[in-house]
């Protein structure tokens, strides 16, 4: 497995393609392998590989399973349990931030408050166990 500090490997789950596009374009500026699953069945499929991401970004509304379902498999199966994962949503409300916490997220942000340096920061903490 890469190098967190150096190299962290992200699964970024989101369904929006203009910011999967706009966030594998930064990350790539910045040295930050990823793969991305526009949906959940898709985010399922590639955590069943063999090389395990870092850290999951995972959006919660997306097209057939939902963010919170990847959340209950990734925590749920003894090979993914370990893995990171942040929320990144667009909705901030409470009840979605707490199922997430409840879930076993690590995190939980607001997409639109943050810029791509902002959240290659946060991917870089993340993904170090900061």
């Amino acid at each position: 497995m890469a190098d967190t500090a150096e190299s962290p490997f992200i699964l970024v789950v989101e369904d929006d393609p203009l910011l999967s596009d706009l966030i594998a374009r930064k990350f790539s500026d910045e040295k930050i392998e990823m793969e991305y699953a526009p949906t959940g069945e898709i985010a399922l499929e590639l955590l069943g590989k063999e090389r395990k991401p870092d850290l999951v970004l995972l959006d919660i509304r997306l097209p057939g399973i939902d963010g919170f379902e990847v959340l209950r498999h990734i925590r749920s199966d003894p090979a993914t349990k370990g893995v990171r994962v942040i929320i990144f949503s667009n909705f901030g409300e409470d009840a979605d931030i707490a199922k997430a916490k409840e879930l076993g997220a690590d995190k939980f942000v607001v997409k639109v408050s943050l810029s791509l340096d902002e959240v290659v920061d946060l991917v870089r903490s993340a993904a170090a166990g900061a």
